[in-house]
């Protein structure tokens, strides 16, 4: 098995290429008419900053979103659209960035979300908290339920936690070659491995897949799903890693509705 091409996505989708200058402009507009604040910072690296949107009214609670990338590409700027669907529903969403291999390790941007979703937490208190992520992101946000990782004060508010198309397993990537950049060995992996970890008990997790999406990440999603007592798994048919995210543009889609139902 060509472990490097099973976890590749771009190669498998058609227009790959033209993804991600589509996800900047749609981010750009809107963040030309969002309310909120843009480059706030909760460290001292300058990729340690969020963007925060606010809806018109008083929030009903708050959102953070992860972007991925395996946690070696893009930042906040390119997501901030994916925003507009929570907002609408009257929520305020964040949106941090961290830091990225091979710069950083996978137990330091971690530790970067963990102290991301400390400082927003602490900035909007009011209302429910619910974490999601996409790909690298959806790992990121499932180890906020775990108790290595969890974000102080703010773990008490988590009522809901999203991970779309997440790596929940890190142990195959040890085949690739990201493993270097990404300086993973057998114990980093497993260390930072959701479904090797007990989550939080009490917090609803929702596991969302594309249903088009490469085979190695319908397995990531249904092992997090399996691992972790009570969690529930959507495969979204007809979607692909890169489009499995759009419906958090929309306050009426299946995925919002994820997110923020019942809350």
């Amino acid at each position: 098995m060509d472990w490097d091409d099973a976890y590749a996505n771009a190669p498998h989708i058609p227009s790959a290429e033209a993804y991600p200058p589509r996800w900047a402009a749609e981010a750009a507009a809107f963040r030309a008419t969002a309310r909120g604040q843009t480059g706030q910072s909760y460290g001292p690296h300058p990729r340690q900053g969020f963007d925060l949107f606010l809806p018109e009214a008083e929030s009903s609670g708050l959102v953070v979103f992860v972007h991925g990338g395996y946690w070696m590409k893009f930042d906040r700027s390119i997501w901030s659209h994916l925003a507009a669907g929570a907002v609408a529903r009257g929520w305020a969403v964040a949106m941090p960035s961290y830091r990225l291999a091979p710069e950083a390790a996978i137990p330091d941007i971690t530790a970067d979300i963990r102290a991301a979703v400390e400082t927003i937490s602490a900035a909007l208190p009011r209302g429910p908290l619910v974490l999601a992520g996409h790909s690298a992101g959806g790992h990121l946000v499932a180890r906020m339920l775990c108790g290595d990782a969890a974000p102080g004060a703010a773990a008490d508010r988590i009522a809901r936690v999203v991970p779309i198309s997440p790596v929940s397993d890190l142990r195959p990537l040890l085949k690739t070659q990201m493993a270097g950049p990404l300086y993973l060995d057998a114990g980093s992996a497993a260390a930072e491995s959701p479904v090797l970890m007990t989550p939080r008990p009490g917090v609803p997790v929702h596991v969302w897949v594309g249903g088009d999406e490469r085979p190695v990440f319908l397995d990531q999603a249904r092992w997090l799903a399996e691992a972790w007592t009570g969690a529930a798994l959507t495969v979204d048919e007809g979607r692909h890693h890169f489009d499995v995210i759009e419906g958090l543009t929309r306050p009426d889609s299946p995925l919002t509705g994820a997110l923020l139902d019942g809350l």
